[in-house]
């Protein structure tokens, strides 16, 4: 296939087509808009990145002696490694279906690949975040054992953990995409769970859904309501584990035997992040109508719509990402 190119539409046309791509991408994008983002220069990395975190001093609580000098330290840090991926995919049309069609196919083929492209790199960043070490069962010791939904007892763990390791609320996030503006918002640790989870949150004490928030505060992506120091965002992309835990009982259940595993994933600012490349940082649609004319496609005869897009996320502290394993009942 040809490599394709813009050169055949016009400043309007594109314009309209990349406003079209952002605008059914943006309702997607929950995770992705939550954590760091770093951005890896272009042509400078094989496409793997080192980012180094200094390890923190401990205290010195031995008085000093008069005169003395202490005992120099030396710095230290720790690395995590980041290997880039690049994600794409791309649609093929005929001039007949460009030219005769009553279907308006260059614009739902840049919606579609939006859509595709925001539930591809959310995906990822999911699979990232629910690889973490440390994790918490709503009952049990292991996942299999899991079949009761969330508790108060395991979000005051969640916070006691983070607070423990040092974990800092998040105070801001990326509120628009392709601008990448960022808020700042009240502190809080962030919950990250399916939207299937939402009854069993509106269930705990104390529970505050998001009309009941006190004072002006900007919401997060997917925000539905909060408890205690924990604001809740859902999405109907966060992977389960189908049939992975205890007997279903009132649960949710693939099969009807075993109940479904949900994470609830809580995090601190700083404990994770995703990594773009140069000016291709952000996504990157290319559209090829078919009279598109080259040695490939010399009648015009077939064009194109893709994206591709450079990412990596990471968890850059696993003390600050604590995983949840809960089951939910069954509505």
């Amino acid at each position: 296939m040809a490599t394709t190119t813009q050169a055949s539409l016009t400043n309007v046309q594109q314009a309209f087509i990349d406003a079209n791509y952002l605008a059914h991408a943006e309702p997607i994008e929950v995770v992705a808009k939550l954590g760091m983002t770093r951005e890896l220069p272009a042509n400078r990395s094989n496409g793997t990145v080192k980012y180094k975190r200094p390890t923190p001093f401990a205290a010195n609580t031995t008085p000093l002696a008069e005169g003395v000098a202490p005992t120099a330290k030396a710095m230290a840090y720790e690395n995590v490694d980041v290997t880039i991926g690049q994600y794409g995919d791309v649609v093929e049309l005929t001039d007949v279906v460009h030219d005769i069609s009553d279907c308006p196919v260059l614009k739902d083929a840049g919606k579609l690949c939006g859509e595709q492209r925001a539930e591809t790199i959310e995906l990822v960043t999911l699979g990232v975040l629910r690889g973490g070490t440390n994790v918490a069962y709503t009952n049990g010791a292991a996942r299999n054992a899991v079949n009761s939904v969330i508790s108060a007892t395991k979000l005051r763990g969640a916070v006691q953990f983070l607070m423990r390791m040092r974990a800092k609320r998040v105070t801001q996030f990326v509120k628009s995409s392709a601008a990448q503006q960022t808020v700042n918002i009240k502190p809080a640790f962030i919950g990250l769970g399916h939207t299937d989870s939402l009854a069993d949150l509106e269930q705990l004490p104390n529970w505050k859904s998001c009309d009941q928030y006190q004072g002006q505060t900007e919401l997060l992506p997917g925000e539905v309501g909060a408890w205690g120091d924990i604001r809740f965002c859902l999405t109907p992309l966060m992977p389960k584990w189908a049939d992975g835990g205890g007997a279903k009982g009132t649960m949710v259940s693939t099969s009807g035997t075993s109940a479904d595993v949900y994470p609830i994933i809580v995090f601190g600012d700083e404990g994770w992040g995703r990594t773009t490349v140069g000016k291709k940082a952000f996504e990157k649609l290319m559209v090829s109508p078919p009279d598109n004319i080259s040695v490939a496609n010399p009648l015009g005869q077939k064009g194109t719509v893709g994206w591709k897009q450079y990412f990596a996320a990471w968890i850059a502290n696993q003390s600050w990402v604590l995983r949840i394993e809960t089951a939910v009942t069954a509505l």
